[in-house]
Order: structure tokens, then C-alpha cells, then sequence
């Protein structure tokens, strides 16, 4: 007899996709660099860079993990989920870890005036959906029903 496991079925470990699309996007530009005329001064690209990885990191990404520690919760998608979280950053997006990933990706891409990493963001987004949300909504449809349906319709993915 077969258990089902209760865990969405998500097929990498999240982080490593915007890890993944940094380093990518490190090495695309030391062999072939994006050359735009538009010049940032450093300061300007070292605060608003910093400002949008730290805020990603701490604001959204560290209150996610909190609340969701605060509800009994792991934030590891291969764990189970025990309840739909709608406070904090839940009310507004239903995904802010993944939301995070790709606001360091960008943060990133300022911070090194990186194009390769703007053109990676979009390809980052779309694989955390193809490889970890879509999954995850799978299961939690499965498990939650029209719970979380009715969260599905009052709360975007992203934002």
C-alpha cells in the first residue's frame, strides 16, 4: 500500500534558482558584459541595491519565516503545511519567500549594475512558479479544498 506524503511535491530547493540565476548572470557578464549608456553612480547603486536585498531579506522574507514559525510552521517546502497564514505579507502575496528570491535578484543586479541578472529575473520567477509554486498550490488545494481557493481569489500570487 502506497502513502501519499504529505508535502508539496516541489522539485528543487528554492533558493538555488536565484542563487543559480546570480551566478549565471556573474559569469555571462565577465565573458560577454551588457554595455548600456546608462551609468549609476555607485553610491546611488550601493544604497538602492542594499536597500532592496536587506528589505527582501529581513522585511519580507525574515517576517514570513517568523510568522510562519509563530503558527507551529516550517518555511521548508518539503515539510507539511498545517493551516493557510493569512496575516503579515500573506494578506498581500501568497508567495513572499519566492517574492523575496527574486527581489534579491534584482537588488543584486543594481548593486553590481548587472543586465544579465535583469534579464535572469523574469527567467527566475518563472522557474520558481514552474518548479515550486505550482506544486505547492497543488497541494495545498489538495489538502485545503475551497479554503484555500477562496485565499487563492482574495490574495495574488506575487503581488
Amino acid at each position: 500500500m502506497k502513502t501519499q506524503r504529505d508535502a508539496a511535491a516541489v522539485r528543487v530547493f528554492p533558493p538555488i534558482v536565484p542563487l543559480a540565476a546570480i551566478l549565471l548572470a556573474i559569469a555571462l557578464n565577465y565573458f560577454q558584459p551588457i554595455e548600456l549608456p546608462v551609468e549609476i553612480p555607485k553610491i546611488i547603486r550601493y544604497w538602492l541595491g542594499g536597500l532592496i536585498v536587506i528589505g527582501a531579506l529581513l522585511g519580507l522574507g525574515g517576517w514570513s519565516v517568523l510568522i510562519m514559525r509563530l503558527d507551529g510552521q516550517s518555511e521548508n517546502p518539503y515539510k507539511p503545511t498545517h493551516g493557510i497564514i493569512e496575516r503579515g505579507p500573506f494578506r498581500v502575496t501568497r508567495n513572499p519567500m519566492y517574492l523575496q528570491m527574486v527581489l534579491v535578484c534584482i537588488g543584486t543586479a543594481i548593486l553590481l549594475l548587472n543586465w544579465w541578472l535583469i534579464l535572469l529575473s523574469p527567467v527566475c520567477a518563472w522557474l520558481l512558479w514552474r518548479l515550486a509554486i505550482a506544486p505547492e498550490e497543488v497541494y495545498l488545494e489538495e489538502k485545503f479544498g475551497d479554503e484555500y481557493v477562496a485565499y487563492k481569489n482574495r490574495v495574488r500570487r506575487w503581488i
